[in-house]
């Protein structure tokens, strides 16, 4: 099974080796017919402490790493392969 990877905003670097990124949805709501935007904040593994808050970053689901990390930051050259 292929491992999800989503795009975001650093909303917190903090910790030591982690960023909470906020990845942003948009639906349409079916009963409204009104597109939604929701937010949902990831704590990511970020080894080597390079992104600051308000980078955009790309993340990948990986093992769980502690109680809250599932995911991984994609350094930067592979996010322009990504592309």
């Amino acid at each position: 099974m292929p491992k999800r990877i989503l795009s975001g905003v650093v909303v917190g670097d903090k910790s030591d080796k982690t960023v909470v990124v906020r990845v942003v949805r948009i639906f349409k709501d079916p009963l409204l017919k009104k597109i939604l935007r929701r937010g949902k904040k990831y704590h990511a593994h970020d080894e080597e402490n390079r992104f600051r808050i308000g980078d955009r970053v790309r993340i990948r689901e990986s093992r769980p790493l502690s109680k809250l990390k599932r995911w991984k930051t994609l350094p930067p050259e592979q996010e322009d392969a990504a592309k």
